[in-house]
């Protein structure tokens, strides 16, 4: 689907969270049957943290990006946060968010699992086109808490954080130029996790499946903002696996060079890994003005999204 253009959306602030417990892959080492060689050539990732909540690092990220648009809790009217992994069933997340950063608008949970912020972020366009001025987007995890950390297949991937982003009511279209949202529930058994109970993952179907609906969502956005591969600047996936963003990159034709990536500092983060790239991107000075960027992600569910954004906001050196 294409975004309608009477009223669009543009990024003006964001910010990221990472707690201070950083697990690298010799602590994995030490008490489980596994080498740092090993986890690194099969995921790319050499340390990941722990520590946190899900509320306490949505709100870290959530005022660095208000912050930085100049914003305070107040002039925002919704606040969209993508988690699997609450800190409560009841209420939302999102609730406790808005009571500490004061916001005044609506305020929901997103479970989208890894294509979450992606979901989010089209959400926001919509509240936004139909009439909202500013929207609060985070993706917040602590999925160290659902890992079983004696289970050397799934402890070694995953970590904590948050990203987030403003966003602000522009007039014509916005940034976001194209998007593609999915779901296939009878796949869903390959990535879950009970209530009050650890994850489990057939990986070697998830990597499958993941790949393949990475690159057919990116190829479908494409094709709706009738760009190609070589017409993009960058490359956002969600931050999972090396060797799942190196088949994605080589099956659409886009230079792994074009490609944002932090999983090796970050692990698999789920709905933060994107905003977590995203922003890593553009304080290294890797998005301009008027750059493509493709956002693509897929998780549990199995869901995907992918979006593309040409970057009409704020770049980091216009910022006081």
């Amino acid at each position: 689907m294409t975004t309608p253009a009477p009223r669009g959306a543009t990024i003006t602030g964001w910010g990221t969270a990472l707690p201070d417990i950083i697990v690298t892959n010799a602590d994995f080492e030490a008490r489980l049957d596994t080498t740092d060689e090993w986890i690194s050539e099969r995921t790319g990732i050499r340390e990941r943290r722990h520590g946190g909540t899900t509320a306490g690092l949505a709100v870290e990220a959530g005022r660095k990006a208000l912050d930085m648009a100049g914003l305070t809790g107040a002039d925002i009217d919704f606040i969209l946060l993508a988690t699997t992994t609450p800190d409560y069933q009841i209420p939302s997340t999102a609730s406790q968010v808005q009571e500490e950063l004061e916001i005044n608008g609506g305020a929901c949970d997103i479970n989208a699992a890894c294509s979450g912020f992606v979901y989010g972020l089209v959400q926001a366009h919509g509240l936004i086109a139909m009439g909202l001025n500013r929207v609060l987007l985070i993706g917040s995890e602590t999925l160290a808490k659902v890992t079983d950390q004696e289970d050397r297949n799934t402890a070694i991937l995953f970590g904590n954080g948050a990203g987030a982003v403003v966003l602000e009511a522009v007039e014509g279209e916005g940034q976001l130029v194209s998007f593609d949202l999915g779901s296939d529930g009878t796949a869903r058994e390959l990535l879950e996790a009970p209530i009050g109970g650890y994850m489990s993952m057939v990986g070697k179907e998830v990597f499958r499946k993941a790949v393949t609906v990475m690159v057919d969502s990116a190829r479908a956005s494409l094709a709706d903002a009738n760009l190609t591969p070589d017409d993009l600047a960058l490359m956002v996936p969600h931050q999972a696996n090396i060797r799942i963003i190196d088949a994605a990159c080589s099956r659409l034709g886009v230079p792994i060079e074009r490609t944002a990536i932090v999983l090796d500092r970050t692990g698999n983060t789920s709905s933060a890994s994107i905003p977590l790239a995203l922003v890593d991107a553009i304080e290294n000075g890797r998005v301009k003005r008027n750059d493509n960027v493709l956002l693509v992600g897929f998780g549990a569910g199995m869901s995907w999204a992918s979006a593309i954004v040409r970057w009409t906001g704020r770049l980091p050196e216009e910022n006081a």
